[in-house]
């Protein structure tokens, strides 16, 4: 098997998942329109509370970035959902295509990152229609690190919970909860918050709209990847091992 053979077989089976992914019309609809309903809805909902002294930024302000980052992790976290729930059903026929389990992670890995980066993107062109970003490319990072996070998550709970339905619903409960606590807009007076998925990307994506650079948020939010990255493998080869899927 050569390095050039992989590479290409890697890039159909991610070129087919994305082509599937875009020719969904409700999915395309819930990339593009979530970013703007959720940003837009959570910016003018925060109107309605208060201002604390230890909130950095105002009410409005915080919502609409808060808005931004769980555009940014939701639909990837769908997408890693399905992309585990598909596994058990699709990779035994892709592996008689000649596709090796380390193939088929990446494929399904790569789908969610992708779909990563574009949510990120159209959050932050949503985001930055009403709130100056000063450092956009941090920004993006944050974004993209957060949906990256989720992604992997909707992985992990696929494997856990390999229904659609109830899936759905735990992310929704995760990345709503995640987020609201993460944010700022409440203080709580613990460092456990800081084990959130979401907590690292809050504090270097604030600091880019800022203008600066939390070096040790980006520091966190890299291991923190790591470490769900390196989860997301065992449990999905665990899990097609377990059920028989991509064996010889």
């Amino acid at each position: 098997m050569t390095d050039v053979g992989r590479v290409d077989r890697i890039l159909v089976g991610v070129g087919s998942a994305l082509r599937i992914f875009l020719r969904e019309p409700a999915q395309l609809a819930v990339l593009l329109a979530l970013p703007v309903i959720v940003i837009e809805g959570y910016g003018y909902a925060m109107t309605a509370f208060p201002e604390f002294p230890f909130m950095r930024m105002n009410v409005e302000t915080i919502g609409r970035l808060s808005g931004a980052i769980y555009a940014s992790a939701f639909l990837p976290g769908v997408m890693g959902l399905f992309q585990v729930i598909s596994a058990v059903q699709a990779d035994e026929r892709l592996r008689l295509c000649g596709y090796d389990r380390f193939e088929l992670f990446l494929v399904r890995l790569a789908t969610v990152a992708a779909v990563s980066l574009a949510v990120a993107a159209v959050s932050l062109a949503v985001l930055a229609r009403t709130v100056t970003v000063e450092a956009p490319a941090i920004a993006f990072g944050a974004l993209a690190a957060a949906a990256l996070a989720y992604g992997l998550i909707g992985m992990l709970v696929g494997a856990a919970l390999p229904r659609a339905l109830e899936g759905s619903l735990v992310l929704v409960f995760l990345v709503d909860a995640d987020d609201f606590l993460s944010s700022g807009m409440v203080e709580i007076d613990s460092r456990l918050v800081e084990l959130f998925p979401l907590y690292h990307p809050h504090e270097l994506f604030q600091s880019a709209v800022e203008g600066t650079f939390a070096d040790g948020a980006a520091l966190a939010t890299g291991a923190y990847l790591l470490v769900l990255l390196s989860i997301a493998a065992l449990v999905y080869v665990r899990l097609t091992d377990s059920r028989g899927v991509l064996h010889a």
